[in-house]
């Protein structure tokens, strides 16, 4: 049986620096213009990386994390944004499933069919999502989320930021106009929130028969809005959050 060997992908360097501070025995290598950090959090061998952004480098990326490192599951955190309605700014998604929702092959088959796989929707490892829910939960009930300045909470309008989970779509494109919004929820509506990477890696995972979860933590309501202080919240909220987050679900694996 293959020894445990836990692969974590974040999508902002910031995430990556934080989850980084639960390591020990840390370890650098450079693989394909990427830094893996080998290590150990609580006893668990872990590998952590830097996605970049986009399906391609994401799906290249956790290709390594397998090949290379010999993961035997993966765990994606990172930022999206909101495309149902009733989420809010830091309020946490944890996928279902995924769809590109850029992925057109037809007529040859149908709208967000992958090729070849006869697959549109990729879903997690069942045992990896309810871990993570446990894992958000005690993260938000962790005395009102003290670890986030008060300060950032009122900017933010974190008073109490809830969990959901559902169908995350992704795509190599930004969405910052409401009519892209608007135009994905139609298409997609059953789609709770927007980014550029999970689908991609939940292809490779699935290819390979990696067992993995996809967590996102909304910054942005995908519109013309999006852009207001996103690096401000990346420092001060979502990095704060993927740290306390992951050192949970290390305490329940």
């Amino acid at each position: 049986m293959n020894e445990r060997v836990v692969g974590i992908i974040g999508a902002m360097h910031e995430e990556i620096n934080s989850i980084l501070q639960l390591m020990t025995d840390v370890k650098e290598s450079s693989y394909g213009m990427r830094t893996y950090y080998t290590g150990i959090i609580n006893g668990v061998n872990t590998v952590l990386v830097f996605s970049r952004w986009g399906k391609v480098a994401a799906a290249t990326t956790v290709t390594s994390l397998i090949v290379k490192f010999n993961i035997t599951e993966l765990i994606f955190i990172g930022v999206a944004g909101a495309i149902s309605h009733q989420l809010r700014i830091g309020d946490i998604v944890i996928a279902e499933r995924l769809v590109q929702h850029d992925m057109d092959a037809r007529p040859i088959m149908e709208r967000y069919e992958i090729p070849l796989l006869g697959v549109t929707y990729f879903e997690p490892d069942t045992k990896l999502v309810a871990i993570a829910e446990k894992a958000i939960h005690a993260t938000l009930d962790n005395q009102n989320q003290a670890f986030i300045d008060q300060d950032k909470k009122d900017e933010f309008l974190l008073t109490s930021p809830e969990v959901y989970k559902g169908t995350i779509a992704s795509g190599d494109q930004f969405f910052a106009k409401q009519v892209d919004k608007d135009t994905l929820l139609s298409n997609l509506p059953d789609s709770l929130c927007v980014e550029m990477e999970g689908a991609s890696v939940a292809q490779v995972c699935y290819e390979y028969g990696v067992p993995f979860v996809v967590i996102r933590i909304i910054s942005d309501e995908s519109n013309e809005n999006s852009a207001i202080n996103f690096a401000d919240f990346i420092i001060n909220v979502s990095s704060k959050y993927s740290h306390e987050i992951i050192k949970n679900i290390f305490l329940l694996l």
